[in-house]
């Protein structure tokens, strides 16, 4: 096995959403062209090279989307039923995907060793933004790129406050741990990447806005520099 835990790993705590992840697995799917998710991967993944990690990565919907400028894709993907759809959708993908159990505060793998990071849908349910962020930047190379597709906080105020009265409920209950008033682009600049070209994207993208409906894609880097030791 490539991988290797990284410094001040901890062991992470158990996600095990069964219901959740069945629901999710069939909505996924329909959503590839109901909601036009499938264009929305081969916008997110569009020219990557070299070694790529995918946090969070469900039931492997992306690793049809990844060009063959990629040369090995690592999966992460903490639920246990997601994680066996993954492995059979990696079993079809023509880049080669190794699909293994990790929490995104604690990614299994060496530091600086990946060329890229995708983040799908993902920050929405980390238990910690912030962590999850310091391992994205310790796994990457120097100058290494993010590629993300989140969903978060929008609108106005009435549907603000609907997202945070949503959060402190019902709704992480519900969908596997999923928050809708976290702020994942402001996230990401708090955690020192350079933001570069981004855009709103609602999903979907036409009849009414729902509380999740408010998406960002984008790209942004690591600095070049060194991590810090």
């Amino acid at each position: 096995m490539r991988l290797l835990s990284g410094p001040d790993k901890v062991p992470p705590s158990p996600v095990h959403h069964p219901l959740f992840a069945r629901y999710y697995a069939r909505f996924s799917v329909s959503a590839e062209t109901r909601m036009g998710m499938a264009g929305i991967r081969e916008r997110l993944l569009a020219g990557l090279s070299g070694r790529v990690i995918e946090i969070g990565a469900g039931n492997g919907l992306n690793f049809a989307h990844y060009p063959g400028t990629v040369a090995e894709v690592v999966a992460i993907e903490p639920e246990p039923l997601l994680r066996q759809l993954a492995l059979e959708s990696a079993l079809r993908s023509q880049v080669p995907v190794d699909v293994v159990p990790g929490a995104a505060e604690a990614l299994p793998v060496k530091s600086e060793a990946f060329d890229a990071v995708v983040l799908c849908l993902v920050l929405c349910s980390v238990r910690d933004v912030s962590r999850a962020l310091g391992e994205v930047r310790r796994v990457l190379k120097p100058g290494g790129q993010v590629r993300f597709f989140e969903h978060g906080q929008g609108g106005g105020p009435a549907m603000r406050l609907t997202q945070g009265t949503l959060d402190r409920t019902l709704w992480p209950i519900l969908t596997g741990g999923c928050h809708l008033a976290r702020q994942p682009v402001a996230a990401l600049r708090e955690a020192g990447f350079t933001l570069g070209p981004q855009r709103q994207v609602m999903m979907p993208e036409r009849g009414p806005a729902l509380p999740s409906s408010y998406c960002a894609l984008g790209v942004a880097w690591r600095p070049d520099e060194p991590n810090a030791r």
